[in-house]
């Protein structure tokens, strides 16, 4: 059965290798409304989220941020269908890293980096395009799919312009790999924690919220810099990588010290744009009161 679904599926993704960008916006514009207007996908989270972030935000303006979320989702959702198909010049031109030589210091001393990412605009493609305009090797950890034949194409596809993944269950071997070659290891870490118990507690939009503990456990054991990719969207399926400074090699930081700085890069990025975060995410669900360093500031 799972080769059976693995052909269907991926015949239909092959689809979208033969379908103009005009036309994938076109497709993109009605799963958008159908999400939000017909399936109201995950729509009382979304409100939620946002009011919880912008009570300051009139109704209308932040109606016009849930429309503008669903038609984002939507294109990232056929942008990365469409993104597995495409040629390595028409991805530069259509995800460019602003300023890959700040990394090039640490590439000539040999020092791998930590870059840390959200899932903001289309972090999938950031998968496919970081490497081929980096002197590192990129590497991204992923979770593996259930499917064994879908996550076989996948894993070849995703990795076809020189990115190398490794699963979840991998990260050991990964972070090794990264102690022998100058790699950048990119981490999307603003998911919800599922150990609510060893999260790192970060102030975000005025409350304390946990945040993955793994990238200051891999900072604490490598003493490695870290950088955060501001993905931008400059329109339909243009897009633009930034690389920001967050922490030097070997910097002495106090524990929950790096997840602030991330978390106050995510609040600053989605002041000035929100509608492109996935706030179908329940990202408020679990309270962390419990906790004694909760009441720390």
């Amino acid at each position: 059965m799972n080769r059976l679904i693995s052909y269907i599926a991926i015949a239909f993704i092959h689809f979208f290798k033969w379908i103009p960008f005009w036309s994938l916006h076109i497709k993109s514009n009605a799963i958008a409304f159908l999400l939000h207007s017909v399936i109201s996908y995950r729509k009382k989270v979304v409100k939620s989220n946002l009011q919880r972030c912008f009570p300051e935000k009139s109704l209308k303006e932040k109606q016009q941020i849930i429309k503008k979320f669903y038609k984002n989702i939507a294109d990232i959702l056929l942008e990365s269908f469409k993104g597995l198909f495409l040629p390595k010049q028409k991805f530069r031109e259509r995800f460019r890293i602003l300023n890959p030589e700040l990394l090039d210091k640490y590439f000539s001393d040999n020092q791998s980096v930590i870059c840390l990412a959200a899932h903001y605009a289309n972090w999938e493609w950031g998968v496919q395009a970081v490497d081929m305009q980096i002197k590192h090797q990129a590497i991204s950890i992923y979770k593996k799919l259930n499917n064994p034949y879908l996550e076989k194409w996948f894993l070849k596809k995703r990795s076809r312009l020189g990115m190398q993944l490794f699963e979840m269950a991998e990260t050991r071997e990964a972070f090794a790999f990264a102690q022998k070659n100058p790699s950048a290891v990119i981490l999307a870490a603003d998911q919800h924690p599922s150990d609510k118990h060893a999260c790192i507690l970060a102030n975000f939009f005025g409350e304390k919220i946990g945040f993955l503990h793994g990238p200051e456990a891999y900072v604490s054991k490598t003493k490695w810099p870290v950088v955060y990719f501001d993905i931008q969207r400059v329109k339909r399926s243009y897009y633009t990588l930034e690389i920001i400074p967050l922490s030097e090699k070997g910097e002495e930081l106090k524990k929950g010290e790096l997840t602030q700085r991330y978390a106050n890069q995510i609040e600053k990025i989605l002041r000035k744009k929100p509608e492109d975060w996935l706030w179908s995410h329940k990202r408020w669900k679990t309270d962390y009161s419990f906790r004694s360093d909760y009441y720390e500031s």
